[in-house]
């Protein structure tokens, strides 16, 4: 079979994705990744055949930023940012790149992440089937969860249910300021409305991948028949390397590792590398693309056991680790949890205050605010060092998050909506 994949250069959510990618070629099949310039060599390193976005919104260049939320905390200003770059004003131009691609190579499944919404309207247009991923936690709006980016845990009194309620039916407001655009670009797709919400195109598809566990997520009594979890993937970005050397010494070793994409984090990381120095733990400290190394040890005292470098491969390190500071991505917390490895989290935004709150919730790491201070983060780290509970209740959840993230149950779904498909059409 061939496979479509219509994705942004959206930092931690590439990774999962291109695992995906490479797991279908290792079973045989063939994938096209619709990405942008930015992610060539991440897609080539899939072994998948590379084609740019040309009309819809993308990166050339590592200095470019889609969507740029830096520094903007007004959740009606965020909505709107999201709404005009990605998901809803630009629908038409994304649809429209999907079935060029699709014309010059035609797919047999058409996979598109979550916020791709005009994406996933050309594989229904295309009446091909189609899949959004969730590259995180169940975002869609739910009356039995959270809203999305809140960092609230689920209700479990009057007054937190009332206040989920109520924040959720904003929420649902905002983005439904977005349905008028992509109404139009399904109407050009010879489709009818959406529906009542935004979100309601997410119903509309043949599948929708939640790329993390259940009992990670928090739960949930019932979902739209075509929701799947089916585990996290754990593969690191080609960009970490292969090799890793870690600061010497027998001292606890802490990993500390913040977005991948620039969220204005450089001070969070000198606090931080502050916060280790007096501490009787080595740390390896990787800054990713976003930042130069030499911009965070600046005006910083290293000592012996401290390194900071631009990137390493997570997965090797973490197996050497006993704690993690991050800013809770997704893809960060799934790891080091995987891993047995507790954390302390400083989310910073989109879905890291979400994946703060299950950290907390399973008592596998410490949630502190990203300004918080230098001897609130010592404590914090020392704390998950030293207490064994968190430990356990990181290996706990990790053993099952680190079974899903083997059990190939995301690429068994995207074989088997290729297998009905062709089955239908026979």
């Amino acid at each position: 079979m061939h496979y479509l994949f219509a994705i942004w250069d959206g930092g931690g959510a590439v990774p999962p994705q291109l695992a995906l990618a490479r797991g279908l070629i290792d079973r045989g099949h063939t994938v096209t990744v619709l990405a942008d310039p930015t992610l060539e060599g991440e897609v080539s390193a899939a072994r998948a055949e590379f084609r740019s976005w040309r009309r819809a919104p993308h990166r050339r260049t590592q200095d470019e930023t889609i969507a740029d939320d830096r520094g903007i905390s007004n959740p009606s200003r965020l909505v709107q940012l999201l709404l005009d770059e990605l998901v809803a004003a630009p629908s038409a131009r994304f649809a429209a790149d999907v079935r060029d691609a699709d014309r010059e190579r035609r797919a047999d499944v058409i996979v598109a992440e979550m916020p791709l919404l005009g994406a996933l309207a050309a594989g229904q247009a295309l009446r091909r089937p189609t899949v959004a991923l969730m590259t995180l936690c169940y975002a869609a709006p739910h009356p039995d969860l959270p809203p999305f980016g809140t960092g609230f845990g689920p209700g479990v009194g009057p007054m937190s249910r009332f206040r989920n309620k109520i924040v959720a039916r904003l929420a649902e407001r905002l983005w439904d300021r977005g349905v008028e655009a992509l109404d139009a670009t399904r109407a050009e797709l010879g489709l009818g409305p959406v529906g009542r919400h935004l979100w309601d195109q997410l119903r509309q598809v043949d599948r929708v991948l939640v790329l993390t566990s259940r009992e990670f997520d928090f739960p949930c009594s019932t979902l739209p028949a075509n929701v799947r979890y089916v585990g996290p993937q754990l593969a690191d970005p080609a960009w970490a390397g292969k090799d890793v050397t870690l600061p010497p010494g027998a001292e606890p070793l802490v990993l500390v590792s913040f977005s991948s994409t620039p969220m204005e984090q450089v001070s969070l990381l000198r606090r931080t590398l502050r916060s280790l120095a007096d501490l009787p733990v080595r740390a390896l400290v990787t800054t990713g693309p976003a930042v130069d190394p030499d911009e965070v040890i600046a005006d910083v005292r290293l000592r012996p056991g401290i390194s900071v470098v631009r990137s390493a491969p997570h997965g090797a390190v973490l197996t050497h680790a006993a704690a993690v500071v991050t800013h809770a991505g997704h893809g960060t917390v799934v790891k080091a949890l995987s891993a047995g490895v507790p954390l302390v989290c400083l989310p910073i935004g989109r879905d890291q205050p979400d994946n703060a709150a299950r950290v907390v919730a399973a008592g596998a790491g410490i949630r502190l605010k990203s300004s918080a201070s230098v001897s609130a983060i010592a404590q914090a780290v020392e704390r998950v060092c030293s207490d064994e509970a968190y430990r356990s209740a990181a290996r706990t959840l990790g053993a099952s998050l680190a079974r899903e993230a083997v059990s190939g149950a995301a690429l068994d779904e995207l074989e088997a909506i290729a297998r009905e498909s062709a089955a239908s059409h026979r």
